[in-house]
């Protein structure tokens, strides 16, 4: 029996019905060549735009070349799944951003969709070795995804598609198999718009495509975790308590309504209430037991309570201050910092009667 070897395009073909199959939204594939943007990153550590985002820094060589991921890669895969079913909530009540309101972590979803892409490659190419990677690992995703003619750097650092928006996780398939690539994304359609550099609450970005994340919502009510959030920051984060959507929600690009490319993706009953005692009252046993495999985890029980005690003081939230005055004899720096802060809005910039933060 006559077994003939697939070609590039044809592999490359079937790779992305595969893909589609899967519940990515978006495929596009680059040859595995350094990215573009290397430099502009490593002056970004230097401004030290990045924060407390330490991990970075320590990694910032094995970003120049893909094959510190998958030391054989020929071709980069990447994918794009949208999540922008959600919409943002109508009542007043603490927010998330839209990406973590499904109640799932995308890793683990996209990991799974990852490892079945991989094993179905293996199936038609014994021979090949793949590895998938969400985000964790040393690797310019949005590089790359332009490179994969996925969409164009927005003025926001946003990775943004003319017909998918920018509410779209990116994840990458590293392979040694040769694949045909795709046309690079060259042309930029945000013109003379800046509605997103003039939204940002915070003005986190420095300039165009520049973002300092030590001002960014999403970076101090996830990311940042050793030190209090800026007083002069605080009343900026008005109803955020996980993230901020701000910069995409203004997008014209984002005008339209994406059903979310996979089901997991579809259901926000999980988080569609969050009680703001409850959260003010959380322990690090209740995290587990409500945000274990979603997103909301990652901050930890100390950032949750932290951005629900800000929530309560930029809100007025009266019944939350017999919540908020246990919380200033909490073991944690930033949660007592956050509490007395609250209070101190609540009662009129009166300092409470409690001890301050140690």
């Amino acid at each position: 029996m006559n077994h003939t070897t697939p070609t590039p395009l044809e592999i490359t073909q079937k790779l992305k019905t595969q893909a589609t199959l899967l519940g990515f939204s978006l495929v596009g594939v680059t040859h595995a060549v350094s990215p573009t943007t290397h430099p502009e990153f490593l002056s970004w550590l230097e401004a030290q735009y990045h924060g407390e985002m330490a991990y970075l820094q320590r990694r910032k060589e094995a970003y120049e070349d893909a094959h510190a991921v998958h030391s054989t890669v020929r071709s980069i895969v990447m994918l794009a799944a949208n999540y922008a079913n959600t919409p943002s909530p109508s009542t007043k009540q603490p927010r998330i951003s839209r990406y973590a309101q499904s109640g799932v972590d995308y890793h683990d979803v996209l990991r799974e969709k990852l490892t079945q892409l991989c094993v179905w490659l293996k199936t038609l190419l014994p021979l090949s070795k793949s590895r998938g990677i969400v985000d964790t690992a040393p690797l310019l995703e949005r590089d790359f995804a332009r490179q994969a003619g996925l969409g164009w750097f927005g003025k926001n650092t946003m990775l943004i598609h003319k017909f998918q928006g920018s509410y779209f996780f990116l994840s990458a398939l590293l392979t040694d198999v040769e694949l045909v690539a795709d046309t690079p994304q060259e042309t930029s359609h945000c013109g003379t718009c800046t509605r997103c550099l003039e939204a940002c609450p915070t003005d986190a970005f420095v300039a165009p495509y520049q973002l300092d994340a030590r001002r960014c919502i999403s970076y101090l009510t996830i990311e940042l975790r050793q030190a209090p959030i800026a007083d002069d920051l605080k009343p900026l984060m008005d109803d955020w308590i996980f993230g901020c959507d701000v910069c995409q929600e203004v997008c014209p690009w984002n005008r339209k309504h994406i059903p979310a490319s996979a089901p997991e993706f579809s259901d926000s009953s999980k988080l569609s209430t969050l009680d703001l005692n409850g959260l003010l009252s959380l322990t690090p046993d209740n995290v587990h037991q409500h945000f274990h495999q979603t997103p909301l985890e990652r901050p930890g029980r100390d950032g949750i309570v932290r951005n629900a005690a800000i929530y309560a003081g930029n809100q007025r939230c009266i019944d939350a201050i017999p919540a908020l005055k246990k919380l200033l004899d909490d073991p944690s720096l930033m949660v007592r910092d956050a509490a007395q802060w609250a209070l101190q809005k609540l009662s009129g910039h009166e300092s409470p009667s409690s001890q301050p933060p140690r």
